[in-house]
C-alpha cells in the first residue's frame, strides 16, 4: 500500500487501536480513527462511530473518504468483553459483545471493501485474539467472537482476493493495556507462566506485525491467521 494512502482504525482511541494508529502515522499514511465514547488526544483524523449501528459506520466511512481519499487499509480492532463463567452470563452480556465483536466487524468490513474492489487494491486486518483458538474460562461468548472473525476473514478474502484485496486476522496473546492491568497479580502470573516467551506483549509489538500485513512484502498472504503471542496458543 501506498505510504500516503488511508488507513482507518476502529477503536483507534487507546490500547492496540492507537499503536496501531501511531505506527501507520510514523510511516507518512492518512490515519482514521474511530471512537464510541472516549476522544484520543493524539492529533488524528477522528470520527465518532459504533460499531454496532451499521448507518453510523456508513456515515464515518463516508466521511473519512469525501476528506482523505478511499480506504487502502483497514484494521479492524474495535471490541468489548466482560468476563464471566458462563452459567452467570447475562442475555445482554452476551448480545452485547458479540453484537460489538463479531457483527460489529463484519459490519466495517462489508462497508470498507467497496472502494477497494473497485480500486482493486486494499487491506482488511481483523485483531483478533489468542483465546479465539486457545479459550479461556470466563470468555466463552468473547472466544466465540474472536474465533468467528478467522470464518469472516477467510469468507471474505475468498471473495475480494481477485480484485487484489487481502484479508487477514492478528490473535494478539496477552498485551499490556488497560484491560490487562486491570488483571490481579495471580492471573498475570499464570499467564506470563504459560507463555514460552515469558512476558506480556507491548502494543507496539502487536502495531508491527499489522503494518508488515499492509506492506507490499505480505502482498500474497491471504486468510491467514498470524499469532502475535509469545507461543501460548502454539499449535491452535
Amino acid at each position: 500500500m501506498s505510504s500516503n494512502g488511508v488507513v482507518f482504525v476502529t477503536g483507534g482511541n487507546r490500547g492496540i487501536g492507537l499503536a496501531i494508529a501511531q505506527r501507520f502515522a510514523q510511516d507518512g499514511f492518512k490515519v482514521a480513527i474511530s471512537y464510541r465514547e472516549q476522544k484520543p488526544a493524539d492529533d488524528f483524523y477522528m470520527v465518532k462511530a459504533d460499531v454496532t449501528d451499521s448507518k453510523s459506520i456508513d456515515a464515518a466511512i463516508d466521511e473519512i473518504e469525501k476528506n482523505l481519499g478511499p480506504l487502502e487499509v483497514v484494521v479492524i480492532n474495535a471490541g468489548t468483553n466482560k468476563d464471566a463463567l458462563a452459567m452467570r452470563l447475562e442475555d445482554s452480556d452476551m448480545e452485547n459483545i458479540i453484537n460489538t465483536n463479531l457483527m460489529g466487524s463484519i459490519r466495517v468490513a462489508r462497508r470498507s471493501v467497496k472502494s477497494m474492489i473497485k480500486n482493486r487494491k486494499g487491506r482488511i486486518i481483523f485483531i483478533g485474539s489468542v483465546v479465539g483458538m486457545l479459550g479461556s474460562p470466563g470468555q466463552m461468548v468473547y472466544a466465540s467472537t474472536k474465533a468467528g472473525l478467522i470464518g469472516a476473514a477467510r469468507s471474505l478474502a475468498r471473495e475480494v482476493g481477485s480484485r487484489g484485496v487481502t484479508v487477514n486476522v492478528v490473535a494478539p496473546g496477552y498485551v499490556d493495556t488497560d484491560m490487562t492491568n486491570d488483571l490481579d497479580e495471580a492471573r498475570k502470573d499464570m499467564i506470563t507462566s504459560s507463555t514460552p516467551l515469558g512476558r506480556t506483549a507491548s502494543a507496539s509489538e502487536i502495531a508491527g506485525v499489522v503494518r508488515f500485513l499492509a506492506s507490499e512484502d505480505a502482498s500474497y498472504i491471504t486468510g491467514a491467521v498470524i499469532p502475535v503471542d509469545g507461543g501460548l496458543g502454539m499449535g491452535h
